[in-house]
């Protein structure tokens, strides 16, 4: 399944494991049998858990494991103000306790620490999951926001998707494809610099690509990526899970 069919495939109850999770999909999970759910009991009881992202051996204690999508409201500097008045004030009222709460249960999405607490999602949290277990726990912020925005993701986007494909696919090694990928993003973030420097395209915000040098500059440099491991797949370690929850509780 590609990632647009993965979703409704998950509730057929056939995939083992899923990796990449966003809390969006939680919802179709939960749902009962009757409507087509093949991942609860007759109950409504999940068949399945929610468990934190592993992390590989370059992972150490301190860096992030995974990232969240954090959105956010813009109102624009060109906005009339009676506008933008109004757009305030429903801003206000899209994440008031009420409605988040109210929009929480049936998307499964939260914006407020105060709805992950709140007593009706105690009493629902043996439906969901972990998913209430695990935001209420110092785990949590484990899970950064994405970070420096993307310069023109759609111009980006369509380069890494290709490299997936060909992976995928047997045409390329991963090495060969990161190379690739690597090569192809320079070249299009350069084209879109000189754009940006020549025309303000990007208002002056677009990509400042650094002198290209030798790997092992920037291999020293501190936060750097590090250098390829000998050994990049030694024996996996598992922690219970129950041991995990009743850690989070406890915190």
């Amino acid at each position: 399944f590609d990632f647009y069919q993965s979703l409704p495939a998950l509730s057929q109850g056939n995939v083992a494991q899923q990796i990449f999770w966003y809390t969006a999909f939680t919802a179709d999970m939960v749902k009962p049998q009757s409507e087509g759910n093949n991942t609860v009991d007759a109950d409504g009881n999940p068949l399945w858990r929610m468990a934190p992202s592993p992390h590989g051996p370059y992972w150490e204690e301190g860096q992030k494991v995974g990232y969240q999508d954090v959105g956010s409201w813009t109102i624009l500097k060109s906005t009339p103000v009676d506008r933008a008045k109004a757009a305030w004030l429903y801003a206000q009222f899209a994440v008031s306790k009420t409605v988040d709460v109210k929009k929480s249960h049936v998307g499964l999405t939260f914006i407020r620490e105060s709805t992950i607490n709140d007593e009706s999602f105690t009493e629902r949290a043996p439906k969901l999951g972990g998913l209430i277990e695990f935001y209420r726990s110092p785990d949590r912020v484990r899970w950064s926001p994405t970070g420096i925005n993307v310069p023109d993701y759609p111009k980006l986007a369509q380069i890494w998707w290709q490299q997936i494909g060909d992976v995928n696919s047997g045409a390329f090694t991963p090495q060969q494809a990161m190379d690739r990928l690597a090569a192809e993003m320079d070249t299009t973030m350069a084209r879109m610099q000189a754009a940006d420097e020549a025309a303000n395209v990007y208002n002056g915000c677009g990509p400042r690509l650094n002198e290209e040098r030798d790997p092992e500059y920037w291999l020293s440099q501190p936060g750097a990526p590090k250098p390829k491991l000998e050994n990049e797949k030694p024996m996996g370690v598992t922690i219970n899970y129950d041991e995990l929850v009743a850690r989070w509780a406890q915190n």
